[in-house]
């Protein structure tokens, strides 16, 4: 049985759009609330509005809100490191996507975070709302969700001023020249290949510090830090140093060993996220244990598998 709610709009909410209004009333996302307009479970003095619609002191709302049974279920396990009332960190799994966009309609974290019954922040646009940081689908790890909308705007800056600390893990195919070093070079679009990213001049200023954890037979783990947060960042300065991410082929990575390893995917892995949390402005960090497809490569280019 779906629950019925019937009830004046308030009067903090006259003025605001429908999509907006409801997800502050309802303690939905913008996109649980758009998803019951367009399913016709919003009524606005008897009719549905669209969710741009703007809210009036004697409206009346209506609105049938699915039975817990009704919800869908997550479409991929995964792991939640840390979650309170302000924020939630999960362990991204490979193939997953931290929200809809062009050309992808798999699984996002988004979607298995509401699935689940996480409360999103509606901050930002509809389809990224709560987003704070990314990770592409083919890199595993740490990454951050604000669920309410004091975390979403403190932890938005906190990205912008780069005062969060992300740890990344990556193997390598060689050995670095330096077992410390910066890769302070500009990245921009490919200019003839379609999704690529590349070191180029003019392109946007990028900053990728990196030290070795091991050195092993022709490859490297290293700790990686970035200032900067460009599109596939840390996978191209690797590969302009001439030693591209371990799986990466996408980049000049050895197919062929990426399939004696069993890599489907770039040996890229979020390890660590460190913020002061948006209220109690206590540090923490946030570590991600490695995923089993990273951690059975690492084990046979150490030789013990």
């Amino acid at each position: 049985m779906s629950e019925v709610r019937e009830l004046p709009v308030p009067e903090g909410l006259v003025g605001e759009r429908v999509d907006a209004a409801l997800s502050r009333l309802l303690g939905l996302s913008r996109v649980q609330v758009t998803d019951l307009l367009a399913e016709g479970r919003i009524e606005v003095n008897g009719q549905v509005p669209t969710k741009s619609a703007r809210l009036h002191s004697n409206d009346w709302l209506r609105v049938e809100l699915p039975s817990p049974e009704e919800k869908p279920t997550p479409v991929v396990e995964m792991q939640i490191l840390y979650d309170d009332e302000d924020l939630v960190v999960v362990n991204k799994p490979v193939g997953v996507a931290a929200h809809t966009g062009p050309g992808w309609d798999g699984p996002t974290v988004l979607g298995n975070l509401e699935a689940a019954g996480f409360r999103i922040a509606s901050g930002g646009p509809p389809e990224r709302q709560g987003i704070v940081q990314r990770l592409d689908v083919g890199t595993t790890g740490a990454m951050m969700v604000a669920k309410s909308e004091r975390a979403y705007s403190v932890l938005k800056q906190a990205f912008r001023d780069r005062t969060v600390d992300k740890r990344y893990h990556a193997i390598i195919s060689g050995h670095p020249q330096n077992l410390h070093g910066t890769v302070d070079a500009p990245i921009g679009r490919h200019p003839s290949r379609q999704w690529r990213m590349a070191v180029l001049e003019g392109g946007k200023p990028a900053r990728t510090h990196y030290d070795v954890i091991e050195l092993m037979p022709g490859a490297a783990l290293l700790d990686i830090g970035l200032e900067t947060g460009r599109t596939h960042q840390i996978r191209v300065h690797m590969a302009a140093l001439g030693h591209p991410i371990v799986g990466d082929t996408f980049y000049g990575a050895d197919p062929v060993q990426a399939e004696r390893l069993g890599l489907t995917r770039q040996w890229l892995h979020a390890y660590s996220v460190g913020f002061t949390h948006p209220r109690t402005e206590e540090y923490l960090e946030i570590q991600a244990p490695y995923p089993q497809d990273l951690v059975d490569a690492l084990a046979q280019l150490r030789g013990e598998s």
